[in-house]
């Protein structure tokens, strides 16, 4: 039997779930983000199929997608919901015989088989999954990661698509790089500055080109990310976090060292609430602030001491704050705390 690899990503999953709970806003355009209210700050989590036909993305501003998609439903984010879906999303993958699960994220895992048929054990995939969660799904079907990763997107919604070496080139080759998993504009656009704009020039390009312009590492992978190589098989090692962090987005702007302090004080707060379930210190405070309209700064300290002491947390995340002195209005404030690594290592 040959081992293949399955991306399984669930369909507009945040309003798949919504939908479950709100059937009469099947069909229509309904957009999942912050407290549901398209005149506050906050961003799309995720749009439906009908909403994404008016241009509205995940990321896009609330404000901006009410105004693509006036008619839109907007419903508020419910984390405890999705997370009780997505486990059972995962427990019905564990649960394929032989299955290898490599989680992604909420809604998306690679699922290591051995198989002779894996069109038919996609299809047997999808439904179990739909069977135990009413939920959709589609699979891309690949011989290494990242080609059942970018497959999935040809897939969807709800179906499957498979790519191997033997139609890497025919089905990616004129895509521009920016088609291939992990490869933004930014990237894109470095590429482009070394001539190379296509998957098929990627999967071509010189290697010490791509280090001088990239880095060893960096320029190893994208080489073989152009020839869609990489992982053949998932790591099912459970996941270990390095940090915990928490940020909000705030509907009235903060505009003095106070209202700062006492906003990192109760972000400060959740973090430690986060890394003592995990019996872990903090090593690295990280502070991020989006300064009015939407400037964006991240500052770390290493602490002399590792803690999981709000206080200390606090302060050196307010002491990064005043470190830039800067006195625009306060949009956004992030604070994550970095774990010392756990016994044996990550």
């Amino acid at each position: 039997m040959g081992r293949w690899v399955l991306h399984v990503d669930m369909d507009q999953f945040l309003v798949a779930v919504e939908l479950l709970r709100h059937p009469e806003l099947v069909g229509l355009p309904v957009v999942v983000g912050g407290r549901g209210d398209p005149t506050e700050r906050a961003v799309v989590s995720t749009a439906s199929y009908e909403a994404r036909a008016f241009g509205v993305r995940s990321g896009l501003a609330l404000k901006l997608a009410k105004r693509r998609c006036p008619d839109a439903v907007f419903l508020p984010v419910d984390f405890p919901v999705y997370e009780e879906a997505s486990a059972r999303v995962m427990e019905t993958l564990r649960a394929v015989p032989g299955a290898v699960v490599e989680v992604l994220g909420w809604d998306e895992a690679f699922v290591g088989v051995e198989t002779d048929d894996p069109l038919a054990t996609a299809h047997a995939v999808q439904a179990a999954v739909l069977e135990a969660t009413a939920l959709h799904c589609s699979v891309g079907i690949g011989d290494t990661l990242v080609r059942a990763k970018i497959a999935t997107d040809f897939g969807k919604p709800q179906g499957t698509f498979t790519l191997t070496r033997e139609n890497w080139m025919e089905v990616m080759g004129e895509r521009p790089t920016t088609a291939l998993w992990g490869v933004g504009t930014r990237i894109g656009a470095r590429l482009e500055a070394i001539g190379v704009r296509t998957v098929a020039d990627l999967a071509a390009a010189d290697a010490d080109a791509l280090v001088t312009a990239f880095g060893p590492s960096s320029g190893a992978h994208l080489g073989r990310l152009g020839r869609g190589g990489g992982r053949a098989w998932p790591d099912d090692t459970p996941w270990v976090a390095r940090a915990h962090g928490r940020e909000t987005t705030y509907q009235s702007d903060l505009t003095t060292p106070d209202d700062v302090r006492a906003a990192l004080a109760e972000l400060a707060a959740r973090v430690v609430d986060d890394v003592r379930r995990e019996e872990r210190a903090v090593q690295r405070v990280h502070l991020k602030v989006r300064f009015a309209p939407f400037f964006t700064f991240t500052k770390v300290r290493k602490l002399k001491e590792p803690t999981s002491d709000v206080e200390v947390i606090t302060q050196t995340a307010f002491e990064l704050f005043l470190a830039l002195d800067d006195d625009r209005p306060v949009r956004l404030l992030g604070v994550r705390g970095e774990m010392v690594p756990p016994e044996g290592g990550y």
